[in-house]
């Protein structure tokens, strides 16, 4: 059977569940995504990632603030949809678009559920040092994230692996078990399982406010830290870097490291290494980016630096 599919995501790693779904031949047949936004120096509207890329393929995008009112849910019945699968869409779907189509909205999340329901589950898992993630479908209800879960991939987190690096990993799986779903439902045969009551965990969005780098924290949850939080937004801390102020700087990867000393305190600036006590334990810096300028190599960074043994960092 040949499925009439509505898909609705919005970032970058909702992207290549469209094109998956587009490439191998399923009727896509509207595309929902957040509204363009300002963005830039010259904050002009820009088109999110999926917008651009629906668009590209031809497809119909529509991006309503609300899918509250009755106009917007009649429009989405209108388009007579089996399916709409939807990946990091942003918006809460009420009842009505939930059950306006007839299979209802199939959802690829990213975690292991109940683990990590909402919004940041990939930076929520590396920043809890959890070892396993993964990628998911299941069938949306109206609590958030509840809904029983159809397929499931599992990712192994290493002890280095950045949320930018997971993030990649699990998008890209998104497409194929996406795929897989889609064609299970088209043969009737899609089933699902309820989610377990226990170990139910909440990945609250990032905020600004918990940026900022905690050095009296053990050495493994300052590195998981950063790395939870690279790219973006990005873990950062403050140095002495011979100005007037002092100069905030993110750290973009790190790894665990010999050594101990008070908590921030620079324990080795030399060459490729830089190395910074936490409460216990000690980690080396790998990549950085200082304010205003591209991510750097400690090596590039320290030929440009001041720091020294002994100074402290917060």
């Amino acid at each position: 059977m040949s499925l009439r599919v509505i898909f609705m995501g919005t970032p970058d790693f909702s992207v290549p569940t469209l094109i998956e779904i587009v490439g191998q031949g399923w009727d896509v047949v509207a595309c929902y995504s957040q509204p363009p936004r300002k963005a830039g120096r010259g904050m002009e509207l820009k088109k999110t990632p999926v917008h651009e890329a629906a668009e590209s393929l031809g497809i119909p995008v529509f991006t309503p603030t609300s899918l509250k009112s009755e106009e917007e849910q009649e429009r989405f019945r209108s388009f007579e949809a089996d399916v709409a699968v939807v990946v990091a869409y942003g918006l809460l779907l009420p009842k009505a678009i939930l059950e306006g189509t007839e299979y209802g909205c199939l959802n690829g999340h990213a975690s292991l559920l109940p683990r990590w329901r909402g919004a940041a589950p990939i930076n929520r898992a590396i920043m809890a040092g959890d070892k396993a993630s993964g990628i998911q479908v299941m069938q949306m209800e109206e609590g958030l994230d509840t809904g029983p879960v159809c397929m499931s991939e599992t990712v192994a987190i290493t002890e280095d692996m950045t949320a930018g690096e997971l993030h990649d990993r699990l998008s890209g799986l998104g497409g194929d078990l996406m795929l897989r779903a889609l064609s299970a439902l088209s043969r009737g045969g899609l089933s699902s399982t309820p989610q377990s009551e226990d170990g139910v965990t909440y990945a609250k969005k990032i905020q600004k406010s918990e940026t900022r780098i905690d050095w009296s924290l053990s050495a493994e949850q300052v590195h998981n830290h950063i790395r939870g939080l690279s790219p973006f937004p990005g873990a950062w801390c403050e140095m002495e870097l011979g100005g007037k102020n002092a100069e905030r700087v993110k750290i973009l990867r790190s790894s665990l490291a010999e050594g101990s000393g008070a908590a921030g305190e620079v324990l080795v600036a030399e060459e490729s290494t830089l190395t910074i006590a936490c409460g216990s334990g000690a980690i080396k810096l790998v990549q950085v980016q200082r304010a205003g300028k591209k991510a750097m190599s400690t090596d590039e960074f320290l030929r440009g630096s001041k720091l020294s043994a002994g100074d402290k960092v917060s």
